[in-house]
């Protein structure tokens, strides 16, 4: 759903009145690459965070810092050229003769580029961003996590007769109420291939009150549309056409397996009918479709580091001059952190259980919701 309005912030300022109009949108394929779908570009930088004074900054640690734009992790690679005449950053093979291919779980897709590591395509993801009008917020080449700050999608703001007018004088204060901000999952896939997916966060500024004076932000569902069109960007960027990239994703290979959840003293655990690489990705696909934000993860333990996401929590303050206008208390306690662990149970079977510090399965409530959920999504 699309909606055109001038800000709360800016009404106040500019003491305009302006009525809401609501344009429906359509998600079909077509509608994916529509070529005014996106526009992050013109967006100013969203203000930092302030740490509420409960919270202490996170101690930075080296491991977790992205080298220099200019430093590519694994060397630049030279591209495979393709029978059809790409210069394609994976290595074509009889199966990807393009080098490279989309997986789907559900409504979940992912990338798949064949002969390429993690720290190859590092580099190019951050540019990818970048160059698609986003700032970086998680930048975490060693976890392979990668997240934008919250910004606005300006193609959502109708091109009517107010804009056109006013708008040209104050264009700045001419917001379509919504931001949106993506996560991008990077894995290391078997035979030298890596595995890449993109998950849509959003935000909706909702008018409240009688008069309509007071605002707040409320969470909207992910776009996988959108998804679907920054995939197909990402692999026109790694030198697929559009037309090549439409159809990769029209013929999105199934990767579901069934998934089982087991009791046993008080505790339950997750069986995936897979094998541990597979289950993994899939893991942290789930895990960022419910509301648990994956802060860390380590592959070797077989760890994913999560806690409860709140989302509006982050952008109370970041809406349109809401660092002059909001006055509302920031003040939250930390997250609660829960450990996922993903193991092998043998060659084509993997369990997943959320577990505390010593390893151990955690019986809690909470844990016990968490697979509940996991369960949900994977299946």
């Amino acid at each position: 759903m699309k909606r055109s309005a001038l800000s709360l912030h800016a009404t106040r300022m500019a003491a305009l009145a302006l009525a809401l109009s609501t344009l429906a949108g359509c998600d079909t394929l077509n509608d994916w690459f529509a070529s005014d779908r996106v526009d992050y570009k013109a967006t100013p930088t969203a203000p930092p965070l302030a740490v509420p004074s409960d919270l202490s900054t996170s101690p930075n640690d080296q491991r977790y810092v992205a080298p220099p734009a200019n430093l590519a992790l694994g060397g630049a690679q030279k591209r495979a050229v393709t029978a059809a005449g790409n210069a394609t950053e994976g290595q074509p093979n009889a199966q990807d003769p393009l080098g490279m291919h989309i997986e789907r779980d559900g409504d979940r897709r992912w990338l798949v580029v064949d002969g390429r590591s993690p720290e190859q395509l590092w580099p190019q993801l951050q540019e990818f961003w970048q160059e698609n009008g986003f700032v970086l917020k998680t930048d975490a080449p060693a976890t392979g996590i990668m997240t934008t700050d919250w910004a606005e999608n300006r193609a959502n703001i109708p091109d009517d007769w107010f804009r056109r007018t006013i708008g040209k004088v104050i264009d700045f204060a001419y917001s379509s109420g919504t931001r949106d901000s993506f996560r991008t999952l990077v894995s290391r896939g078997p035979d030298s291939a890596t595995d890449i997916s993109i998950t849509h966060s959003a935000m909706e500024e909702v008018m409240t009150g009688q008069d309509k004076t007071s605002s707040r932000w409320e969470e909207r569902p992910r776009d996988p549309a959108l998804e679907a069109q920054f995939l197909a960007k990402l692999m026109q960027k790694f030198g697929l056409t559009e037309a090549q990239s439409k159809q990769l994703l029209t013929d999105a290979r199934p990767a579901a397996a069934p998934t089982t959840i087991e009791q046993s003293a008080g505790a339950s655990t997750l069986d995936l009918q897979e094998s541990f690489d597979r289950a993994w990705l899939r893991v942290g696909l789930a895990l960022d479709r419910t509301n648990f934000t994956v802060d860390n993860r380590d592959r070797e333990k077989g760890i994913y580091y999560v806690r409860y996401a709140d989302s509006m929590q982050e952008l109370k303050k970041e809406g349109l001059l809401g660092k002059l206008f909001y006055s509302g208390n920031t003040t939250r306690k930390a997250g609660q952190e829960f450990l996922v662990n993903v193991r092998a149970k043998g060659d084509a079977v993997t369990q997943v259980a959320v577990v505390d510090a010593n390893g151990q399965i955690d019986t809690s409530s909470d844990a016990q919701r968490i697979v509940s959920l996991l369960h949900a999504q994977l299946n």
